[in-house]
């Protein structure tokens, strides 16, 4: 049996980034908190668990005072580094470059420029924790969007300036594009800004290959992973035999029977260590 993992799956180079500055504060011996899950996989967050990292919520970091604290690849709002300054918290910024980089062409963007209205869109998954942040650049004015049918709660008589999430989809980014078009006003103006990670979007072709060559195909992905649920949906585009894993408890042994080929592969925030993990649970069972 061939078992093959996907060599451009794994982490992508800001969550590589961003566990790359936790490991280095945690090994200075001190404490350090991570506002919200450093990554969307629970087992790399219990990993970094027992090497001392304390995660918490929104919340507890308002209570938090001479303390440092870890910000993860996904960004945040103003508002989190005025609180930082108000308590005294040192921040460890591992905000992506790319994430960085949407943040200040969106909060400059925002500002107002004469007498004419504008809407700031966001192409996103609501309440996400870079949509939060993206939208906190223009004082939780955006709309934010996940569908091309959402465009609808636009005002078209008015201006529109689209951007998209970096870890959404390319085609559905296109579809609210092309709806915005359709029915922006003669007297409005509409400028979209495709600011979607290419780390993510270039990986789209080559993974439906990859699935697509195998007979059986593991994804391996936290639950909570936004760029998980779009890359297995491409798996599932070309092989209907794809399945959604967290861990190889969630694997069901008889799903290995009669394959001749497997493949493994995962999202931008599966560690590939536990894709090899994966691996090493099936060959543990098919040798039996």
């Amino acid at each position: 049996m061939k078992i093959e993992i996907d060599e451009r799956s794994g982490f992508c180079f800001g969550v590589v980034t961003a566990i790359h500055k936790a490991e280095e504060e945690l090994a200075k011996g001190e404490t350090l908190y991570c506002l919200g899950d450093i990554v969307h996989n629970n087992r790399e967050v219990e990993r970094l668990k027992s090497m001392g990292l304390i995660t918490i919520n929104r919340e507890e970091f308002k209570q938090l005072h001479n303390a440092k604290v870890l910000l993860r690849a996904h960004g945040e709002p103003p508002e989190t580094y005025q609180i930082a300054r108000e308590n005294n918290i040192e921040i460890i910024d591992a905000t992506c470059p790319v994430v960085l980089q949407l943040q200040k062409r969106i909060k400059q963007e925002s500002r107002p420029e004469g007498t004419a209205e504008k809407q700031i869109v966001i192409y996103g998954k609501p309440g996400h924790a870079e949509v939060l942040g993206l939208v906190g650049q223009t004082d939780g004015k955006a709309i934010v969007i996940e569908r091309a049918e959402e465009a609808q709660k636009l005002d078209f008589s008015k201006s529109i300036r689209l951007f998209s999430q970096t870890t959404k989809s390319l085609d559905g980014f296109q579809e609210i594009v092309g709806q915005i078009k359709q029915q922006i006003s003669p007297d409005a103006t509409f400028e979209y800004y495709d600011t979607i990670c290419r780390q993510v979007a270039n990986r789209m072709p080559k993974l439906r290959e990859f699935a697509a060559s195998h007979d059986l195909v593991f994804f391996v992905s936290g639950k909570k992973s936004s760029n998980g649920k779009i890359l297995f949906e491409e798996c599932l585009k070309v092989n209907a035999n794809s399945h959604l894993i967290d861990s190889e408890e969630e694997i069901d042994p008889s799903l290995l029977e009669g394959v001749e080929s497997i493949g493994v592969c995962g999202a931008t925030s599966t560690p590939k260590w536990l894709m090899e993990q994966i691996v090493h649970f099936i060959r543990s069972h098919v040798d039996k």
